[in-house]
């Protein structure tokens, strides 16, 4: 990242129903593997603004332009949302994203 840069960080969120919790799981340990990144706790329920199951993992900006190259292919069908670290929460869920396959409604009111 440039050093005028905004962002300090990724968070990208594994999104899956209760059935493809599994599929998420190899996703994410694979991802950790390859990338050395934190996984999150696998929530079952929606949670925070993430409309449904979802795992969070968090990166540096140097190790997120990797992943998402990897990540595209390698998500198979699974949807995933990544957005950047900068200390403002909803710009952070509104303007600095990324959406691997279909983007999906997420619940803002929380950062009112």
């Amino acid at each position: 990242m440039s050093a005028g840069s905004p962002i300090k960080g990724f968070h990208a969120h594994l999104y899956y129903d209760p059935d493809e919790v599994e599929i998420a799981r190899n996703f994410a340990r694979a991802a950790s593997e390859r990338f050395k990144l934190a996984v999150g706790r696998f929530h079952l329920e929606p949670i925070g603004p993430h409309p449904r199951g979802s795992c969070q993992l968090s990166m540096s900006p140097e190790t997120f332009a990797e992943f998402a190259l990897w990540a595209m292919a390698a998500r198979g069908e699974m949807t995933i949302f990544a957005h950047g670290l900068s200390g403002d929460d909803l710009d952070d869920h509104t303007r600095y994203v990324l959406w691997l396959g279909s983007s999906e409604p997420l619940d803002l009111t929380i950062f009112d």
